[in-house]
């Protein structure tokens, strides 16, 4: 595996939305761990005001960017990240990649793909699997065993009428909507903790809502509810386990920030031991088949009974 060079990483950032100055670029800048050494963005004007405001420098080539750096974490819309993240890696660029990695399975197989070949680090920032206390309660479920089902509902209110979200614009979500922006975040609790995923049943709800029933390889079940339409009084995320020992409820977590330092820890970790991290870009493409498989479920519609023989 690449391996990192000096006590002090250089990473870099691709992205100049909300998300990026919201949660990466303070975060990075804030990191004891590594060294912020630039931003690069599709619109150069931001990615100065974005670098102007961490105290770094702005990149407008971006293959000078992965030239400067150890490491790149991206807060870009999935299908632009994808190929962007195949010539980070090649680059020698350890990979910190936003969810979902793509929204399509052979763009994120890609992703995965490049990674392992250029023998770099790489971690997805599903927020949940790197928050505290819920990254250490997902561990001490999935060493517990015994569960039976699991009920979750993740409902956003970007859409919901009156929003004034900051994210309620972006164009992939309003064309993918609740079930590849948050989908993302449940399935990277349940996999972990029931099994992968070995079949998928999906219905529509109001707005972009869609309730998903899932078969786990343990032979669990469960459920998840995603929309980003939800009323404002209505919005909650909470994920529930049933099993041997009685219910377990997902703690509450604070912000994103946090978190996302420690999906960098997360990836200085990986690419210093060789350990792939569980939540690496195999584990983003195999989340990204799994939404695609609901997302052509839903679409074929139900095949309702069978018509009587005359």
């Amino acid at each position: 595996m690449t391996k990192l060079s000096g006590a002090k990483p250089r990473i870099g950032l691709l992205g100049t939305g909300p998300w990026a100055a919201r949660t990466h670029a303070p975060a990075l800048a804030a990191h004891d761990g590594v060294e912020f050494v630039g931003v690069w963005g599709r619109r150069p004007e931001a990615a100065a005001e974005l670098a102007a405001g961490c105290g770094t420098t702005a990149y407008d080539d971006v293959d000078a960017l992965f030239e400067a750096c150890d490491a790149v974490a991206f807060a870009l819309p999935p299908d632009v990240q994808a190929p962007l993240a195949v010539r980070a890696a090649a680059a020698d660029c350890h990979l910190l990649l936003d969810k979902p990695v793509a929204t399509t399975v052979a763009a994120a197989r890609e992703v995965a793909d490049a990674a392992g070949l250029a023998g770099v680090a790489s971690v997805v920032f599903c927020t949940l699997r790197f928050a505290e206390p819920t990254a250490g309660w997902i561990e001490e479920q999935a060493a517990a065993g015994g569960w039976f089902l699991g009920e979750a509902h993740w409902l956003g209110s970007l859409f919901a009428p009156g929003s004034t979200s900051a994210y309620a614009a972006s164009p992939w979500r309003r064309d993918k909507g609740g079930l590849w922006d948050v989908g993302p975040h449940v399935l990277s609790v349940y996999l972990p903790i029931l099994g992968d995923v070995t079949e998928v049943t999906s219905v529509d709800g109001p707005g972009d809502t869609r309730h998903l029933v899932l078969r786990h390889a343990s032979g669990a079940s469960s459920t998840a509810t995603l929309t980003l339409s939800a009323p404002p009084e209505a919005a909650e995320a909470a994920l529930t386990l049933f099993g041997e020992r009685g219910r377990a409820a997902m703690p509450a977590w604070d912000g994103a920030v946090g978190a996302f330092g420690g999906a960098v820890d997360a990836l200085l970790e990986a690419a210093r031991t060789g350990v792939p991290h569980g939540c690496d870009a195999r584990f983003g493409a195999r989340l990204t088949e799994i939404l695609t498989e609901a997302e052509a479920e839903q679409a074929a519609g139900p095949t309702g009974p069978s018509e009587p023989a005359a």
